[in-house]
């Protein structure tokens, strides 16, 4: 174990009002399994090579439907074929990300009234939204590069952000109507978007490259022109303008670890926003970074301001796998971070070590639980007491106690499940699927 600095926030007020907030958002899109309320609280399973989202219920864990993500494949594959860069495009996010097959659900959110869901479509380079209740396709917003990744959506569910990944930018959409509204630049690869609770402010990071060769820095400068521009930044919603930005790398070797990558993978956002939680590229650990941590050398940051921002812990969490680094997926050693709402509690998704990880935010210590072959991304369940982790390599979710560090159910999905989000069904919705 490795550390900096000893964590000393007010944990216990940010709990207070991180759970009322949670609460108050549950009553508001009508949560919850029993009768009440015009949706149900779900979680939505993107299978990735499927082409499909798995709708499961919130509290009983039971599977309710599968939605077919691609009913436009004919369409899109015809279009692919009848231009050779977005062929040549499609194919080597086959070969080169997606282990050999096409990536076709990668991100979905739904609208609060529970009649939309939102899906990125990476080898389609789009993102599409469909009618929950005919599961046709009502809009569709095309990426100006070849690949879309990851998104995110406002708290007031209005807006929702797509990483655009060759194009390095990341644009703002209405998340009704698939409208543009605007776009903020980014480096290579554009991945992680996640708003504040006020919807002021995004946290954003590019990974870079993952996909080449070059996965250990001996020749440092050709290391990082091969795997390109990685940031970590933070931008403001209002003008999508970027208000810090950071290289992970660099910080990392100024906190007194040099050679680490610059990527930033998943986060987890402390209660108090000041605090974040990064996974890096090849690393089995985690890393705290302070936001506000001000800059002792008088450098400056993006913007020209003094710079603010440092890393004040590095943690290793116990690496198992015998694989070279070279045949970690998409340099992910570890990839899926999530943080209990009273923020005591991470979750780290360990995907080439085949666990997760419940941690304890203060004191370090951890509890691995065995989930299965590459665990690819962790999230919080609707009511917060639980950490969803999705296990590509056996097509499945594992649902862990944040309490007890004990796994309450396995639930079987499509073929190779990554993201896992929250959303909600309109109860008509759900009287028409039955």
């Amino acid at each position: 174990m490795r550390r900096i600095a000893v964590l000393a926030p007010a944990i216990a007020l940010a709990a207070a009002l991180t759970t009322g907030a949670l609460t108050t958002q549950a009553a508001a899109q009508g949560g919850g399994g029993g009768g009440g309320g015009s949706s149900r609280a779900v979680m939505f399973v993107g299978n990735n090579w499927d082409g499909t989202a798995t709708v499961v219920d919130a509290r009983t864990h039971a599977p309710i439907r599968t939605i077919d993500t691609i009913p436009d494949r004919r369409q899109r594959m015809a279009e692919i074929l009848s231009r050779p860069d977005k062929l040549a495009f499609y194919l080597a996010i086959q070969v080169a990300i997606g282990e050999g097959h096409a990536q076709y659900t990668d991100d979905m959110f739904t609208t609060h009234d529970g009649r939309l869901l939102a899906v990125s479509r990476p080898s389609f380079a789009d993102v599409v939204g469909i009618d929950l209740a005919s599961g046709r396709i009502v809009w569709r917003f095309a990426m100006e590069g070849y690949r879309s990744d990851h998104m995110g959506v406002s708290p007031d569910g209005e807006r929702l952000l797509v990483s655009d990944s060759t194009a390095n930018k990341v644009h703002e959409l209405d998340i009704r109507t698939g409208a543009k509204t605007g776009e903020f630049p980014s480096g290579d690869s554009p991945h992680e978007n996640n708003y504040t609770r006020d919807g002021e402010r995004v946290f954003h990071a590019s990974i870079g490259r993952v996909y080449t060769p070059t996965d250990r820095p001996v020749l440092r400068q050709a290391y990082d022109t091969l795997k390109g521009e990685r940031y970590f930044q933070i931008v403001r919603t209002d003008g999508l303008t970027v208000e810090s930005r950071w290289d992970m790398g660099q910080e990392l070797a100024e906190a007194g670890y040099p050679g680490m990558a610059s990527a930033v993978r998943p986060m987890a956002l402390a209660p108090d926003e000041r605090f974040v939680y990064l996974q890096v590229s090849f690393f089995h650990g985690w890393i705290e970074f302070d936001t506000q941590a001000a800059d002792l050398d008088g450098a400056t940051g993006y913007d020209g301001e003094p710079s603010v921002g440092a890393v004040t812990r590095v943690v290793d969490l116990p690496r198992r796998t015998t694989e070279p680094r070279e045949r970690y997926v998409l340099d992910s050693a570890h990839h899926g971070m999530a943080m209990n709402p009273a923020g005591t509690t991470l979750c780290a998704a360990g995907t080439m070590d085949g666990y997760a990880a419940i941690i304890d935010r203060e004191t370090e210590e951890h509890r691995l639980v065995e989930v299965g072959e590459k665990p690819y991304w962790s999230t919080n369940g609707v009511y917060g007491d639980e950490c969803w982790v999705s296990v590509s390599g056996t097509d499945q979710v594992v649902v862990i106690d944040y309490d007890t560090a004990e796994t309450i159910t396995t639930i079987d999905v499509g073929d190779h499940p990554q993201r896992v989000r929250e959303g909600v069904v309109a109860r008509d919705v759900l009287r028409a699927w039955r």
